[in-house]
Order: C-alpha cells, then sequence, then structure tokens
C-alpha cells in the first residue's frame, strides 16, 4: 500500500484492486482509498450567488474567481446565506464501504445518505477543474451498456470515470450493434461484460431490467434508466441541483410538469424529495400521461402533499420548482394521436417567467423539444444546463463511492 498525493490536490492511498470493497457474493474486504472528505462548513450554494457566477460566465467573466470571492466573504460572516448538504448528518469514516452494491432505484438512499453523497459531488466539482492528473480510480474499467439512446447520462458517465482517472469501454446502441441482436439473454450479457470490467452501467428498454443485472452480476450495477420505471443518478443530480439553487430541501414546492406516466425521471424525484420535510408536489400533466397511482399511493403513505392541477401558470406562481419533461413519443408505441393530443398541452415561454418566482428555477431532465421555448435560456432561473453539469459531480461521487467506498 503505497500513499501518495495528486495533482488535484487530494491525497490517496493506492490499493491492490484485489482488496476493493464489491458485493458481497464476491467476499472481498473492505478498501482504504485515503480520500479527504468535504467539510461542509464553507459550502457555498445560495442561488443567488451561484447564478451571479452563472451570469458572470456568461459574460466573459471570470466566475470562478467571483464566487472563490464570495466564499471568503461569507467565511468572514458576512451574513450570506447558504445550503450545506451534510449538515447534521452521521459522518462516515474514510475507508467505509459504502451501503450499497448497486444503484438500482431511488428507495435505496435515505436521508443521511443523500447529504453525505452530496458531500462528495462537491468535492469532485474541485478535482473535475484540475483533473488531468487526477488517478483515484486508475486501473478500474466502467462498461457502459446501453440499450438506449442517449447523451448527457453515458456521456456524463464515461467523463466521471476518465476525470477520476479510470477507463471506459463503451456500448453506445446495445439493441442493435451487441449480441442482444443476436438473442442473448440480458444475464448472459452482464456475465461476459463483469469479466471485462470492474463497474457497469446500463441503460435498457424494459422496466425492471437494471434489477436483472444486479442480482446476477459480481461487480457493481449503476441504473442509468430502465424503461419508464426509474432513473436515481438523474434523480440524485436533481436533488443536489435543487439544493444548489434554492438553498434548502425542506419546505419546497416542486411543479411536475409533461409526461409523468412515462417520465422514470419524475418517479424517482418524487421517491427522493419524498425524504425531505414539508415538501409539496403539484402534478401538471395531460390526462393521458398523469402521475401513476403508485407513486401517489408512496407521497400519501409517508403523509407528504400532493396535488393535480391543469393550470400551470397557477402552480408555476407559487413553486419553487418547475420541473418541466418532454412527451416521450417513443413511449406511445402505435398510437401516435395519444402522442398528439398530449403534445405542447403545457409549455414553458416567456409569459410563464412573468408569473414565476424570482428565487424558483425551472429544470428539465433534457433532451427537451418545444415544452420550454428558447428564449427562456437566457433567463437565470433557467436551471437545465447547469443541471446537466451537475449529473458529471453526481456520477464521478457514485463511481468512487461504488468501487473505493467512503
Amino acid at each position: 500500500m503505497v500513499s501518495s498525493t495528486l495533482s488535484c490536490g487530494l491525497p490517496v492511498t493506492k490499493v491492490g484492486k484485489s482488496s476493493v470493497t464489491t458485493k458481497t457474493k464476491k467476499c472481498q474486504p473492505a478498501t482504504s482509498c485515503g480520500y479527504a472528505r468535504f467539510l461542509s462548513k464553507d459550502l457555498l450554494v445560495h442561488s443567488s450567488l451561484y447564478r451571479s457566477a452563472f451570469l458572470s460566465h456568461q459574460r466573459g467573466l471570470p466566475c470562478m474567481d467571483w464566487l472563490e470571492q464570495q466564499t471568503e466573504r461569507m467565511s468572514l460572516g458576512q451574513g450570506i446565506q447558504c445550503f450545506s448538504p451534510g449538515s447534521g448528518i452521521t459522518t462516515y469514516s474514510v475507508g467505509e464501504k459504502f451501503q450499497l452494491d448497486d444503484v438500482i432505484e431511488a428507495q435505496q438512499f435515505d436521508r443521511d445518505i443523500l447529504n453525505a453523497i452530496f458531500e462528495v459531488a462537491w468535492e469532485m466539482e474541485k478535482i473535475e477543474k484540475n483533473s488531468s492528473n487526477c488517478q483515484i480510480l486508475r486501473g478500474y474499467l466502467m462498461a457502459t451498456l446501453f440499450y438506449e439512446p442517449s447523451t448527457r447520462t453515458r456521456l456524463s458517465f464515461e467523463s466521471a470515470m476518465k476525470r477520476l482517472g479510470g477507463e471506459v469501454l463503451t456500448t453506445e446502441n446495445a439493441r442493435e450493434f451487441s449480441s442482444a441482436a443476436k438473442g442473448e439473454t440480458l444475464e448472459d450479457t452482464i456475465r461476459t461484460v463483469e469479466g471485462y470490467s470492474d463497474i457497469i452501467v446500463m441503460r435498457h428498454f424494459e422496466s425492471g431490467a437494471a434489477r436483472r443485472a444486479a442480482s446476477t452480476a459480481g461487480i457493481p450495477v449503476i441504473n442509468a434508466g430502465d424503461g419508464p420505471g426509474q432513473h436515481p443518478t438523474q434523480a440524485l443530480l436533481d436533488v443536489y441541483t435543487i439544493g444548489r439553487e434554492i438553498g434548502k430541501l425542506d419546505g419546497i414546492s416542486v411543479a411536475l410538469v409533461g409526461d409523468l406516466a412515462n417520465g422514470r425521471t419524475v418517479r424517482s424525484l418524487a421517491y427522493l424529495l419524498g425524504k425531505y420535510q414539508d415538501v409539496k408536489f403539484y402534478f401538471v400533466a395531460p390526462d393521458v400521461v398523469k402521475m401513476k397511482d403508485d407513486i401517489k399511493e408512496y407521497l400519501t403513505s409517508k403523509g407528504i402533499e400532493w396535488e393535480e392541477s391543469t393550470d400551470l401558470m397557477e402552480v408555476a406562481a407559487k413553486c419553487d420548482v418547475v420541473y418541466q419533461t418532454r412527451i416521450q413519443r417513443e413511449r406511445f408505441g402505435e398510437r401516435i394521436d395519444l402522442y398528439e393530443e398530449a403534445r405542447g398541452k403545457y409549455i414553458v415561454d416567456c409569459k410563464m417567467l412573468n408569473v414565476l418566482q424570482k428565487h424558483a428555477v425551472i429544470m428539465h431532465p433534457l433532451p427537451r423539444l418545444d415544452e420550454i421555448t428558447v428564449d427562456v435560456d437566457e433567463d437565470p432561473r433557467a436551471a437545465y444546463f447547469r443541471q446537466a453539469k451537475n449529473g458529471l459531480y453526481i456520477r464521478m461521487a457514485l463511481l468512487k463511492l461504488l468501487l473505493l467506498g467512503w
């Protein structure tokens, strides 16, 4: 075991791969990676500062220098409000095994683990800025096995692995260009791919496919979206984004808009935000793609307030977050008439900006079609591209935690 200091500024302890924590069936002991975990006392994520930094960057000004100055102001006690994702949590020891063997669904997480992951994600933001020689995951291989199209999820996972010094084996369209096209079962594919890699990131067109993969594999599996089921890493980055933009996660109101029946992102987000206190949901969707009963029943069982509405403007005026989603044509099969009926019914445009609260944000998991007009992009409350960037940090954190532990 050799200790060293990386150029990205973090001390690490290099460990042989044979000692890395994997699933219980592998019977391998936990490892200590020497990772210096983030202390959240000086975490600056208040929405006004973050957006001002973003706008400075848009104008060509030194965004991060400005943000660092504001951080210093905060540390001097000058009254800047901040959101600390790790406040009041149990601190996990360096080298301790991550609580999860796989990331399959949002229900796996509790509030303490969420906040601890967000601490690590914040630290990953620092690493990403100086990642050219970062070797935290050197010697590890990640396989991305995507049976459905993806841009942000696949590329952000691959970028995350490379930013941490690891390598990537990628299959962009496994449904058509892998042995699945020859009739190979998912289980056989997973057994084969795990022999080549240390962790598998999989997107599949069938709900429940990620769970099948995880039950087969002896290495960690991350669900990057399974049909209309769930997309837990998207939900993690969404909650992280809300905390950074709004400054809190308790006591917020969230409008989920668009395709709520088939939208795996909104399903996972509802489960995760349900871990926080005094959260209220508004469901705004065409009749054909309303939120399914299982999510409503879950929220009701947890005492979480929700209501359905057909008036987006009224809802937007009282929400902290408007989470817009695309009407997913691929989920309608041959019923194009139903797709056309739902598409375009609820659109975020400049008229809606006039009623949106000044502190509120607009989010979208992307890609978008016409459900958010492009003139909204210039408004600082449009957070969807910042949201996409946050996916890199969350996925860096998950890869580090699943392969090396805390």
